[in-house]
């Protein structure tokens, strides 16, 4: 049997012990960031159209309750808020899970789909406007903490599908639109909601203010979603009503918000849903992206109609909201 011997070191087989250069490093590196570069936005934009997506589905389900509800009421749609009554338990109506004090239009729906707005009804007056919405269909994901009553991230088409409040504030005049019953709709283009920035619409979006999430008014109305539980029309005047109808002009107008890649999201009467431009829906938009609300001395060129709003597929004005003394 040969002995091994070691292999002497000049007849080894040379080993590369050489690692990255600085350049190569950096070139990988600007490789990577390159990369992430190209990926980040795609995966930005899958984000965003996956919202879009679940806040569609969300959406159609409540348009499914609303038809729901006017055919278990002899045909009259949902109005955006029950009227307010001097006897008190007339204000309170069953929102599925318990008696709630003057229900918004999506408590309601929620109670008619089985699908539950609040953990628990109140009927407590004070919650009117604060109570959280715990349930994530009524609410959109790309806003996921605009759970007040008020304040909302839905805003309905009440004007033109059911607005209980009194014309003049004076007691005994009849509501302003109400009832209103699924034959006098004659447009199955007509919105039923859409997603709402609220009372900012007015406001340049450099001027608006963060949502205030506990429900309470924003006394400038330039807070994202203030009153957003109701939209405005596209077009409004000096007798129209207003989402807050403590802020009646021009600049405190409501809208839907354009905020699912650069478009809002509408359900329609016939139960669709789609993605508009506001200019699509008739308003009028300005360069700062606040929205005119279509009085004569700011209307200007811009080609405002309530055509998708009125329910008979024409420009439609608003039904009054105050006399024509005032």
């Amino acid at each position: 049997m040969t002995a091994q011997t070691d292999t002497p070191p000049w007849n080894r087989p040379a080993i590369d012990y050489r690692g990255f250069t600085l350049i190569e490093l950096l070139v990988v590196i600007a490789i990577i960031a390159l990369l992430i570069g190209i990926l980040l936005p795609a995966l930005g934009g899958a984000r965003g159209s996956a919202r879009s997506l679940l806040a569609s589905s969300n959406m159609r389900q409540i348009a499914i309750g609303w038809e729901i509800y006017a055919g278990e009421h002899r045909g009259v749609v949902v109005p955006g808020q029950p009227g307010r009554s001097d006897v008190a338990d007339e204000n309170l109506y069953d929102i599925g899970n318990g008696l709630h004090y003057r229900p918004r239009w999506f408590a309601v729906l929620g109670g008619t789909i089985g699908d539950y707005t609040y953990r628990e009804a109140s009927e407590d007056p004070g919650d009117e406007h604060s109570l959280e919405i715990a349930n994530e269909l009524f609410v959109d994901p790309v806003v996921r903490d605009w759970t007040s009553t008020r304040n909302a991230s839905y805003g309905y088409n009440y004007q033109f599908l059911g607005n209980t409040r009194y014309v003049d504030y004076q007691d005994g005049n009849p509501d302003i639109r109400f009832p209103v019953r699924s034959h006098q709709i004659r447009s199955a283009d007509t919105v039923q909601f859409a997603t709402s920035v609220g009372t900012a619409a007015g406001k340049p979006e450099d001027r608006r203010t963060p949502n205030l999430t506990d429900g309470s008014r924003d006394g400038d109305r330039r807070a994202l979603g203030g009153h957003g539980y109701a939209i405005d029309p596209p077009r409004l005047d000096r007798f129209s009503d207003f989402a807050d109808r403590k802020g009646r002009a021009a600049e405190h107008r409501s809208a839907p918000d354009a905020r699912h890649q650069g478009k809002a999201l509408v359900a329609f009467c016939d139960g669709r849903v789609a993605m508009k431009t506001l200019e699509e829906l008739g308003y009028g938009v300005r360069g700062d992206g606040s929205v005119v609300a279509g009085f004569e001395s700011d209307a200007g060129s811009y080609p405002i109609t309530n055509r998708l709003f009125s329910g008979t597929g024409f420009d439609d004005d608003t039904p009054r909201a105050v006399t024509a003394s005032e």
